[in-house]
């Protein structure tokens, strides 16, 4: 510690290292040899899945394997255009593995960007490096928010608070002194020090946990679980009916053995909608990617969709919409203080912290250390107390100690003083309190009785696209609360400036109820909340949640951890603590408040279309099912060959769905994915698959001869088609340009294939005579107008 003559301390601990060497840190032909030896932290703290990884996700899949032997036997059986739903998977794994590469690239490139460098002393000089560079016996310094990387046991002390909650889950932090061990995973609540190295790489405490918590993550979201378990009931469903198709086809109807595989597998293979996982994780991997060059780091992939079913975001206001620096507007002293005395001061409470926070910063930015003084002890600010202190040696021989803190809580209840601080809250403005304790700093209560000198007035830095991110939440009805340790008059002022909705009724948080259904009565009915205490803000986290919200908490202070650690989602600065962002699933590398709004949007793109094009591949599904159940009822030939149903997936399904997967969508987020999809996807494939085979019965009775089943199949393959096309213009609403022309363009793709000679060779479509195939428009239209008083039935009954 140095004083504010910046002269060395003997008397404070930071000044007494337990020998040279050690307070020195290692040379660097000691590092050389601990690296030579392999004592290095060379724990792999991988940010996304390796190339490998990505590759068997996205090949060997369950279903992958089912249509991959189907394609096999086709291919021995049938002409090449029977197989060419083979080739489609492969194309569809292709992108796939390269959609999740792309955003393994960006996760890896930002999580360089973001990654914690500790403080290490080398040859008597501190540098950052790199976590994976720290060797056995390195010296690391640790002040307010920086997470202990590895095991060690501590050298320096000042003053340390260590909270090892993540680790032993007991919230009160830990004083640290000389000689105790410290465990990687916890992080630095208050004060300063150094340690020494024990214990690197896999070895250390929490290294195991540390490469499993931080490591990309495709599981554990409502969408992904929800399309699991979708696919669980589609291949219990899949496996009795393609057994009893296969039974219909080869021994019922005695079939061309090899005409027989191909309907059989024209059966099997539309039941699969292999798409579906596929195109989910491309669309998140295309978030991830559209997040990343926002300088957004998504530390765990379902973040993106958590974000968007947030109805509740907890902002801490320091950092989040204001600014981390703060300037000082002036300085009021108190009864008969003498104002040049009050700037020594606070010079010289500004020079005993080494490691100052914002306020502190201000006030020495503004009154430098003019020497003489002498620090003998210090006690470093922690958001629990409030203030911070320091004792003197003062050039004159006297010894004095002070307090520097929040007015409202170094000041009884009725001093004149805080009238004053009420009136300079209103403005928005900060407010410090400098008074001069009657005791040492080691006393319980050195606080009581302190004298009021001066009042340190200080003004926040509004960020500039605060409000208007408050104006979006606000628009897209997610109630914002402002939670901070500050005055809640002050805190008031600051959102009222942003246009925040209830400022102009703050709540101090030392009067909320202790229960937790009053608290989070208290909570939902307010908006901003000063004079929170860290385990307050994860009490208010978990009242909200215990009334079913889901919360967001953003902040970027070691106050914040608990309640981001709790959170449904936690959202830190990149200029954050290490803490902060050790817990945090999003990462705001550019420190900018505005860039969550694009991940709520993000996060509401893919769920709202997966939605849209799961109940597309579902649809599909459920009359291929139905189709193949009918079959086997009715003892008829399966009406199609897989080439039809590749190509009505196609242009239905396949492409539509991977435009409608990116575009824009703003729509809030629902619960209960599986309810809704199947809501809709169940009444549509029923609907398809009996117009579809009406249609195929009609034409049974109609056509004779030899070619009669190509022409049956053509007229069933029309019904299908405008039936699954009327689906998707439903799906495609509200109408855009550009989603217009998609489903006319598919349309006139179809018209193409039966009007061009050698395609309707290719794909054996071609439609014989006219009464069919207009029983068959009439049908479809029928069809249609039954999907569209069902679809508004069904919204109008759910409400979505």
């Amino acid at each position: 510690m140095i004083d504010a003559g910046s002269e060395l301390d003997p008397v404070h601990p930071m000044a007494l290292p337990e020998s040279t060497e050690r307070a020195r840190g290692l040379s660097t032909a000691e590092v050389a040899e601990r690296v030579a030896r392999g004592e290095v932290n060379d724990v792999p703290v991988r940010s996304s899945r390796s190339v490998a990884e990505i590759v068997r996700a996205n090949v060997f899949t369950r279903f992958n394997l089912i249509i991959g032997v189907l394609w096999l036997i086709m291919l021995f059986v049938a002409p090449i255009q029977d197989s060419l739903f083979g080739f489609v998977i492969i194309a569809n794994t292709g992108i796939g593995i390269f959609q999740e590469w792309r955003a393994k690239k960006t996760l890896d490139g930002l999580a360089v960007i973001g990654e914690a460098k500790p403080t290490v002393r080398r040859d008597g000089t501190a540098a950052e490096i790199s976590t994976s560079e720290i060797v056995l016996g390195d010296v690391i310094e640790m002040g307010p928010g920086d997470k202990v990387v590895v095991d060690g046991e501590l050298t320096e002390v000042d003053g340390l608070e260590i909270d090892e909650s993540l680790l032993t889950g007991e919230a009160d932090p830990v004083l640290k002194r000389r000689g105790d061990t410290v465990m990687s995973g916890s992080f630095v609540v208050a004060g300063g020090g150094a340690f020494t190295a024990t214990k690197v790489g896999r070895e250390a405490y929490a290294a195991q946990l540390a490469e499993e918590a931080s490591r990309f993550s495709l599981v554990r979201s409502e969408l992904r679980t929800g399309i699991s378990t979708i696919l669980k009931y589609v291949t219990w469903m899949m496996v009795p009916t393609a057994i009893g198709l296969v039974i219909s086809q080869l021994v019922v109807k005695e079939h061309n053995l090899k005409e027989s595989i191909a309907r059989t597998v024209g059966g099997i293979v539309p039941m699969i909608p292999e798409g579906l996982v596929l195109l989910t994780s491309v669309a998140f991997a295309i978030g991830v990617v559209r997040l990343g060059r926002r300088q957004c780091l998504v530390q765990e992939l379902p973040a993106i969709e958590g974000l968007a079913r947030v109805d509740v975001v907890c902002l801490d206001k320091t950092g989040t919409l204001t600014e981390g620096g703060m300037d000082v507007s002036e300085v009021r002293t108190l009864g008969d203080a003498d104002e040049e005395y009050v700037h020594r001061v606070l010079g010289a409470l500004g020079a005993a912290d080494p490691r100052p926070n914002a306020s502190l910063q201000a006030v020495i930015d503004a009154y430098p250390a003019t020497g003489g003084w002498r620090c003998t002890h210090s006690l470093p600010f922690s958001s629990a107390r409030k203030y911070s202190g320091a004792e003197f040696d003062e050039s004159d021989g006297q010894h004095s100690t002070w307090l520097l803190g929040a007015p409202d809580v170094l000041l009884s209840d009725g001093d004149d003083a805080l009238t004053e601080i009420e009136r300079l809250n209103e403005q928005g403005l900060r407010v410090l309190l400098l008074a001069r304790a009657r005791g040492d700093l080691e006393a319980d209560e050195v606080s009581a009785g302190a004298v009021p000198t001066a009042l340190v007035v200080l003004e926040q830095r509004l960020r500039p696209d605060a409000g208007r991110t408050l104006a979006y939440f606000a628009d897209q009805r997610v109630s914002t609360k402002v939670i901070s340790g500050d005055n809640a008059v002050s805190v008031g002022a600051v959102a009222a400036k942003l246009g925040m909705a209830g400022a102009e009724h703050p709540m101090d948080a030392r009067r909320l109820p202790g229960d937790r259904d009053e608290m989070a009565a208290a909570v939902e009915d307010n908006s901003v909340f000063g004079r929170v205490t860290p385990q307050q803000k994860r009490d208010m986290v978990a009242a909200l949640q215990s009334r079913g919200h889901t919360v967001a908490m953003t902040g970027d202070g070691v106050n914040d951890v608990l309640a981001l650690k709790d959170a449904d989602i936690g959202v830190s600065m990149g200029s954050g603590s290490e803490a902060t962002r050790a817990v945090a699933q999003i990462v705001l590398l550019d420190n900018s408040f505005a860039t969550l709004p694009s991940v709520v949007a993000e996060g509401r793109r893919v769920i709202g279309n997966i939605t849209r094009v799961a109940t597309l591949f579902l649809t599909k599904t459920v009359y291929s099912v139905l189709l193949a159940v009918l079959v086997v009822c009715f003892q008829v030939e399966y009406p199609f060959l897989p080439r039809h149903l590749t190509l009505l997936s196609t242009l239905t399904i396949g492409i539509p769905a991977f435009f409608l997967a990116l575009a824009p969508n703003k729509e809030r987020a629902h619960p209960h994915f599986v309810r809704r999809v199947m809501r809709y996807a169940v009444p549509s494939g029923v609907i398809a698959g009996v117009a579809t085979f009406l249609t195929y019965l009609l034409a049974r009775h109609h056509y004779t001869g030899p070619d009669a089943l190509d022409a049956e199949t053509s007229a069933a393959t029309l019904t299908l088609f405008l039936v699954s096309m009327w689906v998707l213009a439903i799906i495609a609403r509200p109408y855009t340009w550009w989603r217009i022309c998609l489903v006319l363009a598919m349309g006139v793709a179809f018209l193409i294939v039966l009007a061009v000679p050698w395609l309707q060779t290719f794909f054996a479509l071609k439609l014989v005579g006219t009464t069919v195939p207009w029983a068959a428009v009439g049908i479809s239209v029928a069809a249609a107008a039954v999907l569209e008083l069902v679809w508004r039935l069904i919204g109008r009954r759910f409400g979505v």
